[in-house]
């Protein structure tokens, strides 16, 4: 059973840090690009980061120069490190992860997402 899980969410004031991870899980042969979004209540899911398997990033305009998209494929983890927290960073965070799984010789790629970590920036 393949599964992606998000963590390290929590409740934090506007000008703090958050580290998320989400960790993937189960017989994984590969793992590609993956990507973090979020959404606020009565707002369309938004990509906020994304990396390649090469390691490539790139970042939604809103916050650029605040959080970073890294990944640690030994422990096949992507992290989101968020700074300068706001107000309107306040939103469930999901990860997506392109894997790749085998069938016999077959490599089958699937896009898995997790079940969500909230993230609440408030004084």
């Amino acid at each position: 059973q393949v599964r992606l899980v998000e963590s390290g969410g929590g409740l934090v004031q506007p000008g703090g840090s958050l580290r998320l991870s989400c960790a993937a899980s189960g017989s994984i042969f590969s793992i590609h690009a993956v990507g973090w979004y979020r959404q606020a209540p009565g707002k369309q899911r938004e990509l906020v980061a994304a990396i390649t398997s090469g390691g490539n990033t790139n970042y939604a305009d809103s916050v650029k120069g605040r959080f970073t998209i890294s990944r640690d494929n030994a422990k096949n983890t992507v992290y989101l490190q968020m700074n300068s927290l706001k107000p309107e960073d306040t939103a469930v965070y999901h990860c997506n992860a392109r894997l790749g799984t085998l069938l016999g010789p077959q490599l089958l790629l699937d896009d898995y997402w997790g079940q969500g970590t909230q993230v609440t920036v408030s004084s």
